[in-house]
């Protein structure tokens, strides 16, 4: 399946949100990409509605027919559609490596799982979009943890901290799922009713 394999600053300036959260694009560069630098117009009803969804299918790393399969397993849930489909989206394994802080950004953390640096319940686990549950726990290869990237991203999860659905072992390099995510887990600014606006037509 083809993915995006472009410069992703310029997705975060298209989108108006940093689709790399850490790395602060907009403080540069806030306008939308193009010459002479368009403004932004005023988004309403579809227009609103596909930018959401495309700034969230985005900042996952997804492509459209894979995200409107989370979409199509929120549903048949129960519970609320959106929120089941955001708790779907932070339970991805590149998802949850990312928050762990084993990688810097989630296209990091989808390469350190696609290229086998990632073990869930000491089990090779090289799907990124696979789905961990209550008890899992997630860590790195022994040849792995020397790893100078992982190391770096190690030292800058301190400022970004772990989400409380997760529990980070430093010195095992090993993280757990206490509980599932829930709405309050996700800080980033979603209105996930927008995405269920627009898949509902």
């Amino acid at each position: 399946m083809a993915r995006y394999t472009g410069p992703k600053w310029k997705l975060t300036r298209r989108e108006g949100v940093e689709i790399d959260e850490g790395k602060r694009v907009l403080d540069r560069r806030p306008n939308p990409p193009g010459e002479h630098g368009r403004r932004r117009k005023k988004l309403l009803g579809y227009g609103l509605q596909l930018r959401e969804k495309q700034m969230v299918k985005r900042m996952y790393g997804m492509q459209e027919n894979q995200f409107r399969l989370f979409f199509v397993r929120s549903e048949r849930m129960k519970g609320v559609t959106g929120e089941n489909l955001l708790q779907l989206l932070e339970r991805r394994l590149d998802n949850v490596v990312y928050r762990l802080g084993f990688a810097g950004t989630r296209r990091q953390a989808r390469q350190f799982v696609t290229h086998n640096h990632i073990l869930v319940n000491d089990s090779k686990a090289n799907i990124p979009s696979m789905q961990v549950n209550i008890g899992d726990v997630i860590s790195l290869k022994e040849k792995s943890q020397k790893n100078v990237q992982i190391q770096e991203s190690l030292k800058r999860v301190a400022g970004r901290g772990v989400p409380e659905w997760l529990d980070l072992n430093k010195t095992e390099l090993k993280g757990e799922v206490k509980r599932l995510p829930n709405r309050a887990d996700i800080t980033v600014p979603i209105n996930e009713q927008l995405i269920v606006e627009l898949y509902s037509k």
